[in-house]
């Protein structure tokens, strides 16, 4: 088998992906824009060959890539980066090559668009927010007269949560349409909710074959606009409501042989015409890892080894890992911020918490924004335990 993989240096754990299907005998080719004297040791040692392009957006330089290693490894069977910022990408190599083992161009754009992927959702029975395509203002404020406000604007096709704002009243939504990008956007009603993702690993026939679940308690959103904390923990149990319909999620969407995130909102109030406090509404889709770090979080929360499950669906169409219904550790990523005036420094952190710290580091500036510049990911027992260890990283001077 010959994989591609898109991008193996970065985030800085892909490596594993390929390491693992190396193992399994796979010839791994990697296609990049990081120097191979840059690459990290793991990196290099996973690959067969590496391909470096001078700029990954830069289409014939990816084709050439592909090219390359067609001519001088013959057919090419997977095409594959999970990372959302390429999956466009992917699917438009994959139907230019035939390599039919992933979305193909003409398909992605159902799993890309937020508008379209309403229509799964009600396939699967799963309400979700009225919508409204961006246009006009005029047509704008007609659908606010309809769901009030606030409203949610974002990019139809956006990558997380990127020129995304909440507007609260008239002023803000002449402003909006003033400075909107020339891009599409969608409109949406607000829902008072948190969210919660159901993630996992479906096989070729939509079956899932390790399934997980998080919890977000602040929006990407606001974290984002207001430069807020990330904060985001593993459940050590899936709300069995929230499996039986991401199960339906994952029937109802098409795709298969892939990673799996789904995004919910859980209401925290009853809203009329979605449904009552305490049940899920479909919000986005991504079929890829959860971004960041939070494979490893995965590893972490289960004693488990999602690399090499991964590995196993590709090779095998399935997997033999058994998960339990509750998992051993709540993994909780928290991050700060810098400019901030934290009581607590680095060190005492670590000398309180080391031994349940598990990756620890700055953050690359270009996921910074949505995931703070020093990060802390560590393993707990219970729920408990990881809000006291919240608080301890991010108490503040004058608080």
């Amino acid at each position: 088998m010959n994989f591609i993989f898109i991008s193996p240096q970065f985030p800085k754990t892909y490596w594993n992906f390929c390491d693992r299907l190396k193992q399994k005998g796979v010839c791994v080719l990697g296609i990049g824009d990081t120097p191979y004297d840059a690459l990290d040791e793991h990196v290099k040692a996973s690959l067969q060959e590496y391909y470096r392009v001078d700029n990954m957006e830069n289409y014939d330089e990816m084709f050439r890539a592909v090219a390359y290693f067609s001519f001088r490894y013959g057919k090419i069977d997977w095409i594959e980066s999970n990372n959302e910022y390429w999956l466009a990408q992917d699917a438009r190599l994959r139907t230019d090559f035939h390599v039919t083992s992933g979305y193909q161009s003409e398909e992605v754009w159902e799993i890309r668009s937020k508008s379209k992927m309403k229509k799964y959702y009600a396939k699967a029975k799963i309400p979700t927010a009225r919508y409204h395509l961006v246009t006009t203002y005029e047509e704008g404020k007609a659908f606010i007269d309809q769901v009030g406000y606030p409203v949610i604007v974002k990019p139809d096709a956006g990558v997380g949560a990127s020129k995304t704002y909440r507007l609260s009243n008239d002023e803000d939504l002449k402003m909006f349409y003033e400075q909107k990008p020339s891009v599409p956007y969608i409109m949406e009603e607000f829902i008072p909710g948190r969210i919660i993702s159901y993630d996992g690993i479906m096989d070729s026939k939509k079956e899932i074959i390790f399934d997980t679940s998080h919890i977000f308690p602040t929006p990407i959103m606001d974290i984002v606009n207001q430069q807020d904390h990330l904060v985001y923990y593993s459940a050590k149990q899936i709300d069995p409501k929230l499996k039986k319909i991401g199960q339906r999620a994952v029937k109802a969407f098409p795709g298969g042989s892939r990673f799996f995130h789904f995004e919910f909102f859980q209401l925290l109030a009853d809203k009329e015409g979605i449904g009552k406090k305490g049940n899920y509404i479909g919000l986005e889709v991504n079929m890829r890892p959860p971004g960041g770090y939070t494979t490893d979080m995965m590893n972490f929360a289960n004693n488990a080894d999602i690399y090499t499950i991964w590995a196993d669906m590709v090779t095998s169409d399935q997997s033999h890992f058994v998960l339990p219904v509750e998992r051993p550790y709540v993994c909780i990523f928290v991050s700060r911020r810098d400019g901030k005036n934290y009581v607590h420094t680095h060190e005492e952190i670590m000398d309180r918490y080391g031994s349940h710290i598990v990756m620890q580091e700055r953050m690359p500036d270009a996921i910074s924004d949505a995931m703070g510049n020093q990060m802390y990911t560590a393993n707990f027992v219970t729920d408990e335990e990881a809000q006291e260890f919240t608080s301890f990283v991010h108490e503040m001077r004058g608080e």
